[in-house]
């Protein structure tokens, strides 16, 4: 016989012994429906898998306990005899799910052990989960079709090129909403990480920096294109799922961008060839609702370690979104350079690049700003934008809301309320004056339909 025919015996006896509990008397009897026949090697093979992989039973796979196999002297001495051990019939380990990490201990996440399982859970029917799921179905040359499960937007940058929004089709989004309220939102973040997590804000992230000798802040490039499908799949397994199941929710989380599109009018010479290639291949679609959850999952090694790297060096480190945030004192401001080199080389190590132009070192002299927050003495807003919204909203009452917008607002209100409401969470005294203002405009002899729920 091969050895391939060698190597299909040991994972066959390997299968066998995993397809029930670890108790060696069970494995002896599962192994010998297999081979066909009872051999007193299999008792000492069981009773030493059964001590040594026992507590991790759940986790072992079959390449392991086949190379336990095929090292035992009694394996070796039965394939050397005539006629040597043969498979009559195959048993396979039933679908199960890992247990939870152990920092998961607490948090509720659904049993998911199938693709059946999956199915049932998001209340389709398994061949419409394989609709959602199948990740090659569509040619990546085709710009638009009916079989596609995404439109797509070009938002121009400040900078004249351009971002595409992956807007998830109708079905999809529910389906995309269910993993997230009954499985992400439920899996907590590092807790450096303040973007996108319920109870956490731009003014959370930014706090921790104020009154620092030096403030450095970092811009993760294509933040959402950049977690691709492999980091997504491999921290949903993490979780404990089995790989196909693993499989389809990544599938359904993640998206191609068509050739097609990246080659249309309004993108092609906006995008340059790294982005164009992040879009090609599988990632997190800027649009979906899921999105916005998965990367603090992907990315808590690289809290983890920044964290771990702030505090080597005496510093305080927070995240939101694409941005990193770093504070400390004069020591810090000595060692700027050594830091954003090493900061730099962690986030490619993690699958992320670091925008070495949006890079910013800021000291205490100058204006230290976050995210919109400035941070020199206490969370505040920058007086510039203050004044300007203030200007705004004064026109507006005293000459109407029509004659401010000029970017042509589709809900001008909604427009104003929400930069209102942001000026507020930063700064209470300063949002109650702005706030005032608002309450005063006239939106065409009816009051803005927003601002019940804004006082609320």
């Amino acid at each position: 016989m091969s050895l391939s025919s060698l190597q299909h015996i040991t994972y066959a006896l390997a299968d066998a012994m995993l397809a029930g509990p670890p108790e060696p008397d069970g494995m002896v009897e599962r192994m010998a429906l297999v081979s066909g026949e009872a051999a007193d090697r299999m008792n000492g093979l069981a009773r030493l898998v059964a001590k040594r992989f026992g507590t991790r039973w759940d986790i072992v796979g079959s390449k392991e306990l086949s190379t336990v196999v095929a090292g035992m002297p009694g394996f070796v001495a039965a394939w050397r005899s005539e006629p040597p051990p043969r498979v009559v019939r195959v048993l396979m380990r039933p679908p199960f799910q890992r247990p939870h990490p152990p920092w998961l201990r607490d948090v509720a996440l659904p049993q998911l052990p199938t693709l059946g399982d999956l199915a049932a859970w998001l209340a389709v029917e398994p061949d419409e989960l394989h609709w959602f799921a199948d990740r090659w179905r569509v040619p990546a040359h085709s710009a638009a079709t009916p079989l596609h499960h995404y439109s797509y937007k070009a938002i121009e940058k400040r900078d004249g090129r351009c971002r595409i929004i992956e807007i998830p089709k109708s079905r999809l989004r529910a389906l995309q909403r269910k993993v997230l309220l009954g499985l992400l939102d439920r899996i907590p973040a590092h807790d450096s990480a303040h973007g996108f997590r319920r109870g956490r804000n731009i003014v959370m992230f930014a706090t921790p920096h104020v009154a620092k000798a030096v403030v450095m802040r970092f811009d993760l490039t294509d933040f959402f294109a950049s977690v691709h499908a492999g980091c997504v799949y491999s921290a949903i397994h993490a979780l404990g799922y089995p790989q196909a199941v693993a499989r389809a929710l990544t599938a359904l989380c993640t998206n191609r961008v068509p050739s097609g599109r990246l080659l249309a009018p309004d993108v092609r010479d906006r995008i340059d060839w790294q982005e164009r290639q992040r879009y090609r291949n599988r990632h997190l679609p800027q649009g979906a609702p899921t999105s916005p959850a998965l990367p603090n999952l992907c990315a808590f090694r690289l809290d983890l370690r920044l964290a771990g790297l702030a505090r080597t060096v005496g510093a305080t480190y927070t995240r939101y979104a694409d941005d990193l945030a770093f504070s400390g004192d004069e020591d810090l401001a000595r060692m700027a350079d050594r830091l954003s080199l090493r900061v730099a080389a962690i986030a490619i190590e993690e699958g992320f690049a670091v925008n070495l132009r949006k890079t910013r070192v800021m000291r205490r002299g100058a204006r230290q700003h976050l995210a919109g927050v400035v941070v020199n003495s206490h969370a505040n807003i920058a007086q510039p934008e203050f004044d300007a919204l203030k200007a705004v909203l004064t026109n507006c009452v005293r000459h109407g809301p029509c004659s401010q917008n000029r970017e042509d607002h589709a809900d001008f209100c909604a427009h104003l309320t929400g930069r209102v409401a942001h000026v507020a969470m930063v700064n209470a005294a300063r949002g109650a004056k702005l706030r005032a203002l608002l309450d005063r405009i006239e939106w065409v002899g009816r009051p803005c339909p927003h601002k019940p729920s804004f006082h609320s």
